[in-house]
């Protein structure tokens, strides 16, 4: 276990040594290749004034989207009325569909468990 520790310091010194030696340079540099999405003056007042207009951009977006909801919701109700024409082709991709749904779905409660397959840390 003292080993470990003795490693574990080792390589958090290394990690601190390289970030004090190329840290500023990486932080120029990324500064300056987004430097069109700055805003001036950087205030956390103009950050909150920014929080406020996307938050409220947001929230005025939600009628759009309960519209397109209920188009897209329309349009499964008619394929579903419509499903003795439904062709094979149109059947696979919908199962396929519904398998990458369920895998994403697996994937997403491997990572919550904290990437365990067996189940969650008590």
């Amino acid at each position: 276990m003292a080993s470990k520790l003795v490693q574990l310091q080792s390589k958090a010194s290394q990690a601190s040594q390289f970030v004090a030696k190329h840290g500023c340079a990486y932080y120029k540099q990324l500064m300056e290749q987004n430097k069109q999405y700055i805003q001036e003056p950087p205030t956390v007042e103009k950050c909150n004034l920014l929080s406020k207009q996307l938050f409220y951009t947001r929230l005025a977006s939600i009628p759009g989207r309960y519209e397109a909801f209920w188009k897209e919701l329309d349009c499964v109700k008619q394929l579903w009325k419509n499903r003795q024409e439904m062709k094979v082709e149109d059947a696979g991709i919908a199962a396929l569909f519904g398998l990458e749904c369920f895998a994403w779905f697996c994937a997403g409660e491997i990572v919550g468990r904290g990437f365990t397959f067996t189940g969650y840390y008590v």
